[in-house]
């Protein structure tokens, strides 16, 4: 791939120059000596030793106990010929043995692939495959054990290790578990294939340290759709999330990045997926490489995230916007005790200010927005947890990152002046590429610099605002129609709780716009009178031919409003 945008004037070699205005509390300018994932775990569990790491449903896990595990892991792994160049699959929602089995599988040497425990057998079959992934973890629970049976019969996946729920659970709770919740747990099938979880630790951990040079090493493969189609692996080496592990600190004033041992308490909730990059970033690495506690519950559910929250006076709580809306929709909203909450990150979605505003004055604790792509390992920009925020904006780029503008039809030049361009990024979190796709590597990057397929403009201040998504941009008669443009109107009314815009084929025009919402509890309004109060307020080309109401909007596996499901329903 030539590296077109290195030669172009408007784009210089990197000049370590921080933007204008930097707010972070860390230097903008930063050096990442290179660090394994699995190294910075046993480097941290060392130092905090008893302190707690994990709390599962009330039951707690010391750094201690879940380092011994997974050096165990790692031995009952390389015992069973897994070791370099191997991929081990999680197939887990967020419990204990997630954490011991990520960190121990890099220990033995092999990359670890997520894969979301809403697959379907052929979505899990296909990513199997692709991956190469010959050994997968999941847990006796009904929804996920008969999948991967399947996909244990159907592909080249050669044994499956599986963990049951109730032997992690509080002693109360896990036999009320084995009681009463049996048409939730599937039994284990007698397979010379299949290995239990406690068998597979059953030894002295004592593993052999794998060869690992974190700047090569692909630590991570993570499926997205990402800028460019169909479902890819993003290599995510050990340094990139390493590296973003530590970004992430640097911009939080109270971690032991700023203030060393003066470091303020550390918990965060863990509700968002762990197998989803934005959870993977900033609930797990970020934890881990600053010697926190991490909340974990196995789900998102409103009642019991304000229940952990009350519980174990949680410190921070990285979210989708539909999360925080759900909170503030919830009854016991009101009987929280937000008295520790210090700072909740916002991302996946934009952050509507109307909610930002709510959610603030609930909780008296800060929301912020941020950035980023599976990509990047997890995060590219966010606002300042002090000072200054700018309502709509992704905030500055992290320390160590670089963005910058280019046209939107030709990423070799600079965007005309005064208008928008798109997104490109670089820094140590970018990945390596995508698995066995050359092809979609040359879409995606210009110059070792990462197309993000986003549309952005930055202001005097270097704080980010995205415009749109490239391609969810509508073509209505030769005009480029921004959906989110559209959907900031319709989040003023006060009856309008979430709302999608996408294109739908017109004669005339090629495309118009057409909204779908949900309305708040209370709200008696129709799409007609909705449609009379929004188009007087947008441009002749941006109007709508409808706006829809609807019990619910379709989301992703993270919570996000989901428009690409929403034109898959509509279009078909």
């Amino acid at each position: 791939m030539r590296n077109r945008i290195e030669s172009q004037e408007f784009m210089p070699a990197p000049n370590d120059q921080p933007p204008e205005n930097y707010l972070h509390p860390a230097p903008w300018q930063q050096n990442f000596p290179p660090l394994a994932v699995h190294d910075m775990f046993f480097e941290t569990a060392a130092r905090m030793g008893d302190a707690p790491f994990l709390d599962f449903l009330g039951r707690s896990f010391s750094y201690a106990v879940i380092a011994d595990e997974a050096r165990r892991l790692a031995k009952g792994l390389q015992d069973r010929g897994i070791g370099k160049g191997d991929c081990v699959g999680l197939y887990l929602p967020n419990v204990p043995h997630y954490l011991a089995a990520y960190y121990g599988a890099m220990a033995a040497g092999a990359r670890v692939v997520n894969f979301s425990p809403l697959y379907t057998v052929d979505e899990l079959s296909h990513q199997v495959e692709d991956s190469g992934t010959t050994v997968l973890f999941t847990v006796s629970a009904a929804a996920l054990l008969p999948t991967a049976l399947e996909v244990l019969d159907k592909s080249s996946l050669e044994s499956l290790i599986v963990g049951s729920v109730a032997e992690i659970l509080p002693t109360l709770k896990g036999l009320a578990y084995r009681l009463f919740k049996r048409s939730e747990v599937a039994a284990i099938p007698a397979d010379s294939r299949i290995t239990k979880y406690a068998d597979l630790l059953a030894n002295d951990g004592r593993y052999e340290p794998a060869p690992c040079d974190p700047e090569t090493d692909v630590a991570l493969l993570q499926y997205t759709g990402g800028t460019t189609g169909t479902p890819k692996g993003a290599k995510l080496t050990h340094q990139n999330i390493t590296s973003n592990a530590r970004q992430i600190n640097l911009i939080d004033p109270e971690s032991r990045a700023n203030k060393g041992d003066e470091a303020a308490t550390d918990r965060i909730l863990g509700v968002l997926p762990f197998f989803h990059v934005f959870a993977n970033a900033t609930v797990l690495n970020r934890t881990v490489s600053n010697g926190g506690e991490i909340v974990m519950l196995p789900r998102f559910n409103a009642k019991d995230a304000l229940a952990a929250i009350s519980r174990t006076k949680v410190t921070a709580m990285p979210g989708v916007p539909t999360m925080y809306q759900a909170l503030l929709d919830h009854p016991d909203m009101a009987k929280t005790d937000f008295s520790t909450l210090r700072a909740c990150i916002s991302g996946g979605a934009p952050l509507a200010g109307e909610l930002k505003a709510r959610f603030e004055a609930a909780s008296d604790a800060a929301v912020i927005e941020g950035y980023g792509l599976t990509e990047s390992s997890g995060v590219i920009s966010c606002n300042p947890y002090d000072g200054l925020n700018k309502l709509g904006s992704i905030g500055q780029p992290i320390p160590g990152t670089q963005v910058r503008l280019v046209d939107k039809e030709d990423p070799t030049q600079p965007p005309p002046d005064g208008e928008p361009g798109e997104l490109i990024a670089k820094g140590p979190q970018i990945m390596a590429g995508y698995w066995n796709r050359p092809d979609a590597d040359a879409e995606v990057f210009e110059g070792g610099w990462l197309r993000t397929g986003d549309v952005a403009r930055i202001d005097e201040d270097g704080f980010i605002f995205i415009v749109d998504r490239m391609k969810d941009m509508i073509a209505v008669g030769g005009f480029k129609v921004f959906p989110s443009q559209v959907e900031e109107v319709l989040y003023k009314h006060e009856a309008v709780k979430e709302c999608l815009v996408i294109g739908v084929p017109d004669d005339y025009r090629g495309e118009s716009p057409r909204a779908f919402v949900t309305l708040n509890d209370g709200a008696d309004v129709d799409g007609s009178a909705l449609s009379k109060w929004l188009n007087p307020k947008l441009g002749k080309h941006e109007r709508c031919d409808s706006v829809i109401v609807r019990d619910e909007l379709p989301k992703t596996m993270i919570g996000k409003l989901d428009r690409k499901a929403l034109r898959a329903e509509v279009l078909g």
